[in-house]
């Protein structure tokens, strides 16, 4: 088993950086794209063998640290009754958006054994067919809530930062059930095996701090703190994508790993409070560039991520689908290759 990723987060130096991407299951892969034309991501996820396979793609393809489960953040949904249909070149998208609490009080219940593929495809996974750590993940409560109330995809979120704002009985009551299938998920999910466990909290940005600190951060905390006296061992991390404002304020959650995008510094992490693995941040754009190019930002990053002490390579936010395997099998060797000089320097 390759154990770097996990070393690095329990701070045991592996002596060099490991390395996994956002979205590296998907899009970008040929042979991916050829299972697409024949299922759905709905229809993959409910074929564990077949989930299993995609998640293991890009082990094998790029060489990776790390696993993580090909689902979608919508993918519990079905544990809670909810219908939701992933429209091509739009993303999740819902008949009935949540508007009042009579619609809150409508949801029922996670039932996780509406979702048991997912627990079985994780069994699958971490006993004998991956040798790197697997990470589960969900969909924090904020993100999830932004595509309940306002239908669908959205880019300016008002509809869901109206609830939150004009609505707080509402919007906590969403919160608190949101916050309960977060629990009762990432705890399946750690049952069946998973190494690790992502909150993808994407949208969070679109909220300033004090909103964040008033209407979403209790709900958050509650669910790692639930989730960590449970399996105290398993590492979580949070990621989300423009929350350079919210970076101290996470710091104070009982995290093991903080994302940073490529608008957070790493190398100011220590005066903003922050003491957790960090893992990030190169921009997904530098995937266009030449590779001297891109490996001059590599360096900076690594250089910064070595002299902070615990990083994990990542892209800022995920893989896009025209990104050239070739050079993301190529930036995962010279992440491993550059980071060993690098700590054999510094370290």
């Amino acid at each position: 088993m390759n154990t770097a990723y996990l070393d690095m987060i329990q701070g045991k130096n592996p002596g060099v950086t490991p390395v996994w991407y956002m979205r590296q299951a998907g899009r970008s892969q040929a042979e991916y794209r050829k299972i697409k034309e024949k299922y759905t991501l709905f229809e993959i996820t409910k074929e564990p063998e077949l989930c299993a396979r995609v998640t293991e793609l890009p082990v094998k393809e790029y060489g990776v640290d790390a696993a993580i489960l090909y689902k979608d953040i919508m993918s519990p949904m079905t544990g809670m009754n909810i219908h939701v249909d992933i429209k091509p070149g739009v993303g999740p998208v819902f008949s009935t958006p949540i508007q009042s609490m009579a619609d809150v009080e409508r949801l029922d219940p996670f039932d996780p054994t509406k979702v048991d593929y997912i627990a079985k495809t994780i069994r699958l996974l971490t006993t004998g067919m991956l040798d790197v750590p697997l990470i589960g993940f969900c969909g924090a409560p904020f993100t999830i809530a932004s595509y309940l109330i306002e239908g669908g995809p959205t880019k300016n979120y008002n509809k869901t930062r109206g609830m939150l704002i004009g609505a707080p009985r509402v919007w906590d009551a969403l919160m608190t059930k949101l916050a309960d299938m977060s629990i009762a998920y990432l705890s399946m999910q750690a049952d069946a095996g998973a190494d690790a466990l992502q909150i993808f909290d994407s949208w969070v940005g679109a909220v300033n701090a004090e909103q964040y600190k008033q209407g979403i951060y209790p709900h958050v905390e509650r669910i790692i703190k639930t989730v960590k006296a449970k399996y105290p061992s398993l590492p979580i991390a949070m990621n989300g994508v423009g929350t350079d404002h919210l970076v101290s304020i996470w710091s104070h959650l009982p995290l093991d790993v903080i994302a940073f995008d490529w608008r957070s510094c790493i190398n100011m992490a220590y005066e903003r409070g922050v003491t957790q693995t960090i893992q990030g941040n190169l921009d997904p754009a530098y995937l266009y560039a030449d590779e001297k190019t891109l490996a001059r930002e590599v360096d900076r990053i690594l250089l910064d991520g070595i002299r902070y002490g615990r990083h994990i390579f990542n892209l800022g936010h995920g893989v896009f689908p025209e990104a050239d395997p070739k050079k993301l099998h190529w930036l995962t060797d010279y992440v491993h290759e550059r980071s060993r000089e690098l700590w054999a320097q510094e370290g």
